[in-house]
C-alpha cells in the first residue's frame, strides 16, 4: 500500500474498472431488489440533495448487492421541459435568434443537439459519487419507447373520460407563457404595501373601505366578501357597491374565508386573478373576469364586462396599472391610506417573473377516481412510509386533491396526442394518421387537422418512471421482474408531486403498486439551519467537496449571475471568512459516510464541514490501519496451517465486530443510516483501530508468545479487517475496494471486487464469551487510568510504578494476572495487589464493578503549589461558566422562546459543570493531605 492515503487516484481508476466491467448490472440470480433513481434535470448538477440521497441509494444498492439479490438500481434524466428550454433559448439569443426563427421542427432538433452535446453533466458526477447504477439501461424521459408509454396513458386516460379540456386558473408565467405547477412556484416574503381603497355603496348612502395588496386587480372585482359572524358588516350583506373606475356594480356576501382581522374585514373578491378568490366565486356562482393578457398586461380587446375598463389603462403593464389605478382612486378621493407589508410573493423557479393566477385553457386529469386506490394501497400496508408520520401528510393531501393541469405551453417535452378539425373538435389518438382516421369516421369524409401545440408537464412522465423505465407497455422481462419495485427513496417536498402520481398511475396501468416502501429523506441545510440558496451564497457543491476547490474559483462560482452588486458583496465577504484558503479535498468516501451519519429522521439536516474533515481523518485511519495489518501479516502464517490459539483480545475483538454486524444490518434495514454509520465508526476506530491494534502488539512482538498465538492473532487481524471492508462498503465504496482486493489474500478471499462479496452475518464470527469478558475489564481498568492521569495531570509518559488492584475474587485476581502485559504496554502502570497500609486518602481512585483501583499520588507531585495553583484556575474557569449557565436557565424569556434542544443542552451543561467542580474539590483535598 502507499505510504498515504490519496482518495482522487483510487476513486477514478476504480470506478472505470467498474463500469468497464459491467459490475452494477444485475446478477440474475436471488430475490429481485430494484429502485429507480429520482430522475434528475437534464440540465441539472449534482447538488447537495442529490449526493445524500444518491448515497443512500447507493448503500441500499450495494447491501443487496452483497446479500446476493437480483439488485438494479435504474438510472436516468428528466427532460425537464421549461429549464432546458431556457438553456436553448438563451444560446440563441446570443445568437440574435429566437425559437420562432427557427420553427418548431428545428428548435426541437436544436435541443438534442444540445442534450446529445451537453446535458450529461450529472451522470459525470454520478459517477465520481461512486453510484453504481446500471449504466447500460440509462433511461431518459423523452426517449422513443418512455415517449410510446406517456402517448398511450394519456390515450387511454382521456378514453375513460380522466382526461379533459377545461378553462381554470393557472400559475401562468407571462415571461415564459406557460403554465406551472406548484412545485415549480417559489414564494418568499417580500415588502410592499397595503392599500386601503374606498368603494361607494351603491345607494350613495355610504362607503364600504377594502384593503388589498394587488389594486390593480380590482378592475375584475365581482364581489366584495365579509365573514358572516361579523357585526360591523352583517348588515351590508346582499348589497351592492359601485365598483371605482369602471362603475360597474358588484354584491357584498358572506363567506367564511374571510379573515375579519386583516384590514379593514372586507375582502375584494376576483375569481379571475385569485386561486382562493376562484374558489369564494365557485361557491357563490360569480362571474370570472380575465384582465390581463399571456404577457400580464391589461387586455385590450374587452368583452361587455370589461368595456368600462378605461383606454387609458389597456394595455399597460400590470405594475404601471397598479400606479395608475392608485392614482386614479385618490384623485376620486378614494384612497384611505397606503401601509407598508410583507407578503409572500409568488415567482417561477426559472424565469423569477412574478407569477399571475390567470384563466386559461388547459388539459386535466381527473384525479379523484384515481386517487381512492392510491389511498387505499397505503392503508393496507402494500406501501409503507418511513418514517410512518409521512403518512398522514400523504393522506391529507390525496382526500383533498385537486384535478391536475398536465399542459405547458412549451416546444420541449412530450407533445400532447390531440388533434382539433375546423370546428375545434377534439381526436386523440396515439399518432396524426389514428387521429384522421377517427376524424374521418366522425364526419365521413377527410378533414384538415391541427395538433395541439402544448406538451405535457414533465411530472406526467415521470409518474410513470417506475414502470416506462422497465419497458411497459410491453411484457419484458425486466418488467415482471422488478416490478413493484422495493423503495422509492425521495425527500417529503414531492411527495404530493411525484410519489402520490407514481402510485395512482402504476396503479392504474402496471396492475400494481410502483414500490413497496417509501423512505423520506430530510433536506440538507447549512450548518446554521438555513437553506441553501444562490442568494445567500451558502450553497456547496459535492463535487467541490470531493476534489476541493480554491478560494477565487469558489468565490466565482458563488456570485456568478448575481446582479445586484450589495448581494455580490456580501457573498464574497461571507465566502472569504469561511473559506479563507477554500475548499480541502476531503475524497468520495468522507462525503458518502458524512451524508450517511447525517441520515436522521428528522425534517431538516445541517451539513457542517468539520463532519466531513473528520471522516476524511476516518478514511486516514483505515489506511493506516490496513498498511499496519499487511506489514504484519504479510509473507507469514495467517492460519492457513498449523494450530491457533486465540487470545482473550482475539475474542474480544470478534465479539465486539459481531455487534458491529448486527447493529448496521438492523440499522440499515430500518433506513437509520446514522446508526450504522455511527455503530461502524465505533468500531473501527475504537475498538478496532485504537484498541485491538494495540493488543495484538505484545503478541506480536513479545519473544514468549507461541506460533500458535502469534498465528492466532495474525488470522484474527486480516479476517476482523476483511470482514469490517464489506461492511463499510456500502457507504465507503473506494477505500473499502481498494484496500479489500489486497487484503483478500491473506483472509483465504477470492473475487474479482469486494461489492461481489457476502456482506458480513454475525453468525460467521464465532468467539469465547469469557475471554472477551476479560478484555473488557482490562479496556475499564486501563481507561480509568488514564481518566486519572488526565484529572491529575499526569503525563502519560510517566510510569506508575504502584496501582493497586482491589479485587473480591480469585477469578478476577488471575485474569489481571494473566493480562499484566497490557497494563505495561497500553497504560504505562504496574499493577500490584492491594496493599492494606497503602494511603487511600492521598491516592486516587476509580472503580470498575466491583474493582478498585487506587493511584498513590505522593511522589507523583513534585510541586504541589504549582499543582493547587493549577486546579484553582480550573475551579475558578468552571465557577464563571456554571453562573452564565445558571443565569440562562434562570432567565424566563430564553426559557420560553428556546428550542427545547438548546435549554436541555443548557441544563447538561450546567449538570456537567457541576460534576467538574466536585472533582476539582476532591483533587485539592487530596493535595493538602499530601503536604
Amino acid at each position: 500500500m502507499e505510504k498515504v492515503y490519496s482518495p482522487r487516484e483510487i476513486e477514478t481508476r476504480l470506478y472505470e474498472h467498474w463500469e468497464a466491467t459491467n459490475s452494477f448490472a444485475p446478477s440474475g440470480r436471488g430475490p429481485a431488489y430494484c429502485i429507480v433513481i429520482p430522475p434528475p434535470n437534464v440540465t441539472g448538477t449534482l447538488h447537495m440533495g442529490h449526493a445524500f440521497q444518491h448515497t443512500l441509494m447507493d448503500a441500499l444498492t450495494r447491501l443487496h448487492r452483497m446479500d446476493g439479490d437480483n439488485t438494479l438500481w435504474q438510472p436516468g434524466t428528466d427532460h425537464a421541459g421549461i429549464a432546458t428550454q431556457m438553456v436553448v433559448e438563451r444560446q440563441l439569443a446570443a445568437e440574435s435568434l429566437s425559437r420562432h426563427d427557427l420553427g418548431r421542427e428545428a428548435f426541437v432538433a436544436r435541443v438534442w443537439k444540445w442534450k446529445e452535446e451537453s446535458g450529461g453533466t450529472i451522470s459525470r458526477q454520478m459517477r465520481r459519487l461512486g453510484a453504481s447504477v446500471d449504466w447500460s439501461r440509462d433511461r431518459f424521459t423523452m426517449d422513443p419507447d418512455l415517449s410510446a408509454a406517456v402517448t398511450e396513458v394519456f390515450v387511454r386516460l382521456h378514453a375513460e373520460g380522466l382526461i379533459y379540456r377545461g378553462k381554470r386558473l393557472v400559475n401562468w408565467d407571462p415571461v415564459l407563457h406557460t403554465a406551472l405547477s406548484d412545485l415549480e412556484v417559489l414564494a418568499e416574503p417580500e415588502s410592499g404595501h397595503l392599500w386601503h381603497l374606498r368603494y361607494p355603496l351603491a345607494d350613495g348612502s355610504g362607503r364600504v373601505v377594502v384593503a388589498t395588496t394587488r389594486p390593480e386587480t380590482m378592475l375584475g372585482d365581482t364581489a366584495l366578501a365579509v365573514h358572516p359572524d361579523d357585526e360591523r358588516y352583517r348588515s351590508l350583506v346582499a348589497r351592492q357597491v359601485r365598483l371605482p373606475i369602471t362603475g360597474r356594480l358588484i354584491p357584498i356576501i358572506a363567506d367564511e374565508y374571510v379573515d375579519a382581522a386583516f384590514g379593514s374585514g372586507v375582502l375584494k373578491i376576483t375569481p379571475g386573478h385569485d386561486f382562493n378568490d376562484y374558489e369564494v366565486g365557485r361557491r357563490h356562482n360569480l362571474p370570472i373576469l380575465n384582465i390581463f393578457d399571456r404577457d400580464a398586461k391589461i387586455v385590450t380587446d374587452a368583452d361587455a364586462e370589461l368595456a368600462r375598463i378605461p383606454a387609458e389603462l389597456r394595455g399597460l403593464d400590470r405594475f404601471v396599472a397598479r400606479k395608475r389605478v392608485v392614482a386614479l382612486f385618490e384623485a376620486q378621493g378614494l384612497l384611505e391610506k397606503v401601509e407598508p407589508h410583507s407578503s409572500p410573493v409568488p415567482r417561477g423557479d426559472r424565469s423569477e417573473a412574478v407569477l399571475e393566477p390567470w384563466l386559461t385553457d388547459q388539459w386535466y386529469v381527473r384525479i379523484a377516481p384515481l386517487a381512492e386506490p392510491a389511498i387505499r394501497a397505503v392503508q393496507d400496508g402494500r406501501i409503507r412510509f418511513v418514517p410512518e408520520s409521512w403518512a398522514k401528510t400523504y393522506f391529507q393531501w390525496m382526500r383533498n386533491i385537486q384535478d391536475w393541469c398536465i399542459s405547458r405551453q412549451l416546444w420541449w417535452g412530450h407533445r400532447i396526442p390531440a388533434w382539433y378539425d375546423e370546428s375545434g373538435d377534439i381526436f386523440v389518438a396515439p399518432d396524426a394518421a389514428a387521429a384522421a382516421e377517427l376524424a374521418r369516421k366522425r364526419h365521413g369524409h377527410e378533414v384538415a387537422l391541427r395538433q395541439d401545440e402544448d406538451v405535457l408537464d414533465t411530472w406526467f412522465s415521470s409518474a410513470l418512471w417506475p414502470f416506462s423505465t422497465l419497458g411497459w407497455p410491453q411484457p419484458t422481462a425486466e418488467l415482471k421482474t422488478f416490478y413493484p419495485t422495493s423503495v422509492l427513496v425521495t425527500g417529503f417536498d414531492i411527495i404530493f408531486f411525484w410519489v402520490a402520481r407514481m402510485i395512482m398511475m402504476g396503479l392504474k396501468f402496471a396492475g400494481d403498486v410502483p414500490f413497496r416502501e417509501v423512505y423520506i429523506t430530510g433536506l440538507i441545510r447549512d450548518e446554521h439551519g438555513d437553506k441553501m440558496s444562490k442568494s445567500k451564497g451558502n450553497i456547496l457543491d459535492p463535487i467541490d467537496l470531493i476534489d476541493g476547490i480554491a478560494l477565487e474559483p469558489l468565490l466565482a462560482k458563488r456570485t456568478s449571475g448575481l446582479m445586484q452588486p450589495h448581494l455580490r458583496a456580501s457573498i464574497e465577504k461571507n465566502t472569504r471568512k469561511q473559506f479563507p484558503n477554500g475548499i480541502a479535498a476531503f475524497g468520495t468516501d468522507a462525503v458518502r459516510f458524512t451524508f450517511a451519519a447525517l441520515a436522521s429522521p428528522g425534517r431538516d439536516i445541517r451539513f457542517d464541514l468539520g463532519r466531513v474533515e473528520g471522516y476524511r481523518n476516518f478514511c486516514n485511519k483505515i489506511w493506516n490501519a490496513a498498511r499496519y495489518v499487511l506489514m504484519t501479516t504479510e509473507g507469514k502464517d495467517c492460519g492457513a496451517s498449523g494450530a491457533c490459539e486465540l487470545s482473550s483480545a482475539d475474542s474480544w475483538i470478534r465479539g465486539r465486530l459481531q455487534h458491529a454486524i448486527t447493529t448496521a444490518r438492523e440499522s440499515m434495514a430500518s433506513y437509520r443510516f446514522d446508526l450504522a454509520a455511527a455503530a461502524l465508526h465505533e468500531f473501527t476506530w475504537y475498538e478496532f483501530c485504537d484498541w485491538y491494534l494495540e493488543f495484538t502488539k505484545p503478541v506480536l512482538q513479545a519473544s514468549d508468545s507461541t506460533d500458535a498465538q502469534q498465528r492466532a492473532t495474525r488470522r484474527t487481524l486480516v479476517e476482523v479487517l476483511e470482514a469490517l471492508l464489506r461492511l463499510l462498503h456500502p457507504l465507503m465504496p473506494f477505500i473499502t475496494e481498494d484496500i479489500w482486493l489486497q487484503v483478500a489474500p491473506l483472509a483465504s478471499k477470492s473475487g474479482a471486487t469486494i461489492m461481489r462479496q457476502p456482506f458480513p452475518r454475525a453468525a460467521d464470527f464465532t468467539f469465547d464469551a469469557a475471554g472477551a469478558r476479560d478484555i473488557e475489564l482490562i479496556r475499564e481498568l486501563i481507561i480509568k487510568l488514564r481518566n486519572i492521569r488526565g484529572e491529575n495531570d499526569i503525563p502519560s509518559s510517566k510510569r506508575l510504578e504502584r496501582v493497586y488492584v482491589k479485587q473480591s475474587t480469585r477469578e478476577q485476581s488471575a485474569t489481571l494476572a494473566a493480562h499484566r502485559h497490557y497494563f505495561d504496554r497500553l497504560a504505562n502502570a504496574e499493577l500490584q495487589p492491594f496493599d492494606p497500609s497503602c494511603d487511600v486518602d492521598t491516592a486516587a481512585s476509580a472503580r470498575v464493578g466491583d474493582l478498585e483501583i487506587y493511584v498513590p499520588l505522593r511522589g507523583l507531585k513534585d510541586d504541589l503549589a504549582a499543582e493547587t495553583a493549577r486546579i484553582a484556575k480550573l475551579q475558578e474557569r468552571a465557577r464563571k461558566e456554571l453562573a452564565a449557565a445558571d443565569a440562562k436557565l434562570a432567565n424566563p424569556e430564553f426559557m420560553r422562546n428556546a428550542p427545547a434542544a438548546v435549554t436541555a443542552k443548557a441544563r447538561e451543561r450546567a449538570a456537567e459543570l457541576q460534576r467538574e467542580l466536585s472533582q476539582l474539590a476532591a483533587q485539592l483535598e487530596r493535595l493538602e493531605k499530601l503536604r
